[in-house]
């Protein structure tokens, strides 16, 4: 499953983490929860209709680029040289299969190490993936991003291509992405290259949309995580009594969702602290960042890469930029 360009599922979520996670999130000044809950089953559910909404533009700008652009992009990657391809957050790999296909169609000599932190997820693409596209190597690695690229690089010397996709980027704020960025060229050699997902400033109407799809969709998957918080950890969140809020600001590109308390009132959760909320307070629940091609770019020089070049789709919404580590 495609990460919304929101963080995806955390399988087997430890009960802990999530009451710790949550309760300190609900006691912050402001009020904030972790996206990573949004994905249970419900939320899973919800997440397809998200991706097949008309509003939703992401997925598809990404896919043409991934299909229409298959061969150029190979040729990018291959450089005349053996190489471990990398994707962080595979998910399903149906993106980046398009990749692999035309990789073993000019018999580029590769390994395909996808980056997942469900183990169920890598299982399944290590055993599916070689029927579907025969001589595909691959290693899949179940773990942390970083934690796991530090892996990567034991067990083979070979050029890195790391596929960072679906404008996972824009989930952090900027500076955290930066940091993230900074971070992923710690674990990269000079030489090694990142393809990676921004989606651009477009026009304001078109990217609210897709956040506050007139469906509903997207309102009835912020609330599900009360739901779940609910369910899972007891409390007695009332849904009737919060709204969802949907803002994009074509200046600082953030588009915010937020989940607005329509009254004054506690939330109790057992053997954690009683919240409390004022009329119109909200909670804080997801980012999606925006950026222009030059602040991508800039991204890029700040965190240790040469921007080599960008693949767009036909609308020029949506860009897979090509950074080679210096």
């Amino acid at each position: 499953m495609e990460v919304l360009m929101r963080t995806r599922r955390v399988e087997h979520t430890d009960r802990t983490q999530f009451f710790d996670d949550t309760v300190n999130g609900l006691q912050s000044v402001p009020k904030h929860l972790d996206s990573k809950y949004f994905y249970d089953a419900e939320g899973d559910k919800l997440f397809q209709q998200i991706m097949d909404c008309d509003e939703y533009y992401l997925t598809n700008c990404e896919m043409e680029i991934f299909t229409q652009q298959t061969e150029t992009l190979a040729n990018v990657v291959m450089d005349g040289s053996a190489f471990d391809l990398i994707e962080l957050g595979a998910g399903d790999a149906t993106k980046s299969s398009h990749l692999l296909r035309e990789l073993l169609r000019q018999q580029a000599e590769f390994t395909y190490m996808p980056i997942d932190i469900s183990s169920h997820i890598i299982s399944h693409l290590n055993a599916t993936l070689p029927l579907s596209l025969p001589g595909l190597k691959i290693k899949g690695l179940n773990g942390e991003y970083f934690h796991m690229l530090s892996k990567a690089a034991k067990i083979s010397n070979r050029r890195k291509v790391v596929l960072f996709m679906g404008a996972n980027i824009g989930n952090m704020p900027p500076a955290s992405a930066l940091h993230f960025c900074q971070e992923m060229r710690k674990h990269l050699s000079p030489g090694d290259m990142v393809v990676i997902g921004f989606d651009l400033k477009k026009n304001p109407e078109t990217v609210l949309a897709a956040y506050n799809d007139k469906s509903g969709i997207t309102k009835r998957f912020n609330l599900n995580l009360l739901t779940r918080i609910n369910r899972e950890l007891g409390a007695d969140f009332n849904l009737n009594c919060f709204k969802h809020y949907a803002t994009y600001d074509p200046e600082s590109g953030a588009c915010k969702s937020y989940l607005i308390s329509l009254k004054e009132q506690t939330v109790r959760i057992p053997d954690g602290p009683t919240i409390s909320f004022d009329e119109n307070e909200y909670i804080s629940m997801e980012i999606s960042q925006k950026y222009t091609l030059a602040q991508a770019a800039d991204f890029a020089t700040q965190s240790g890469f040469e921007p080599l070049l960008n693949f767009t789709d036909s609308k020029e919404w949506f860009i897979d930029a090509v950074w080679v580590a210096e």
